[in-house]
């Protein structure tokens, strides 16, 4: 893969929503980018956005917007379940990409799209943030040293509340899905910390909801097939409370509790890890970083399968398919 022969890479941004504009944020202030285009699917939206972070091309047509000469990469935040779609088309316009988490909404498009990539060449990385939180980079660090026997993570993860909103509290116009999107994190997590790409899996799903469509509650659970590791995850959109994934990572040394990018001990004192950068401001200087260096990003998509290959199992066996 090529280094970008330019200082600076132009940026397209595809969503307007919560994670574009996080993303738009974080690429404003960041040397060597500039973001030079906006595709989004509500204009009105869209063009308050662009106001916001100074971004002069703004549309709600994908396709003409990656096709620009003066856009060398794209952001993916659309709506999960657009992200294999878009990511095709970015991939045969050969613009490199951040694929807002999950790459697909099943393991048969990710699958797909790891061919893609081997097929044209063009760079896909996915924003599976929690590779990049200091936390987890620190006690996985401490983990591959010998110096942290990790028993047992468990993590509850909680978001919107009975309501279809996204991150900033703001409506959506799709629906999110506890399996493919937010369990993705942590089981992707629970095997980038061990470095394994096989592990027994289980799950539960509580009913649909009525409107929405989708379970509000969910447990997964996972065990290191080469440790003995566990993972005990409980999820819900029906949680009243602060939300986010909040985990714990019991050890035969210590307890640690890790939420976004602050780690405390057992006793709840706070523990220094050395990154300095947050986990979204790190995800996305890699993915610059990877593309001016001409190497395969940490979060490559081909380094997601194993996570999607166990998220594809807890699936079936949650529909009583396995």
């Amino acid at each position: 893969m090529p280094a970008h022969s330019s200082s600076t890479i132009r940026l397209c941004i595809a969503g307007e929503g919560a994670m574009g504009s996080t993303h738009a944020r974080i690429f404003a202030s960041m040397p060597g980018v500039e973001v030079t285009a906006l595709a989004v699917g509500d204009l009105r939206r869209g063009k308050q956005l662009a106001e916001q972070w100074n971004i002069p091309h703004c549309s709600d047509d994908l396709a003409t917007t990656l096709a620009r000469p003066d856009v060398d990469a794209v952001v993916l935040a659309t709506p999960s379940g657009h992200h294999a779609e878009h990511a095709e088309l970015a991939a045969r316009l050969g613009k490199p990409m951040l694929i807002e988490i999950p790459a697909a909404l099943n393991l048969e498009d990710t699958e797909r799209l790891v061919r893609i990539q081997a097929e044209t060449g063009v760079p896909m990385m996915v924003a599976h943030s929690r590779r990049f939180a200091p936390p987890h980079q620190y006690l996985r660090d401490r983990v591959r040293k010998g110096e942290f026997q990790l028993h047992h993570l468990v993590c509850e993860t909680y978001f919107f509340r009975r309501n279809n909103l996204n991150m900033f509290g703001e409506p959506r116009t799709w629906v999110d899905s506890l399996l493919w999107h937010h369990a993705c994190h942590t089981v992707d997590l629970f095997c980038w910390l061990l470095d394994e790409t096989d592990v027994e899996v289980w799950g539960q799903r509580g009913p649909d909801h009525p409107q929405l469509g989708i379970p509000m509650d969910m447990t997964v659970a996972m065990r290191s097939r080469q440790r003995g590791t566990l993972l005990t995850m409980a999820m819900s959109f029906n949680n009243k409370g602060p939300f986010g994934g909040f985990y714990r990572y019991i050890g035969e040394e210590e307890t640690y509790r890790a939420f976004r990018d602050e780690l405390s001990d057992s006793e709840g004192k706070p523990v220094d890890v050395p990154q300095a950068l947050p986990a979204f401001e790190a995800q996305d200087a890699e993915f610059i970083a990877a593309l001016k260096e001409g190497r395969p990003s940490r979060c490559d998509i081909a380094s997601v399968l194993p996570a999607m290959r166990a998220l594809d199992r807890i699936d079936r066996i949650m529909h009583g398919k396995d």
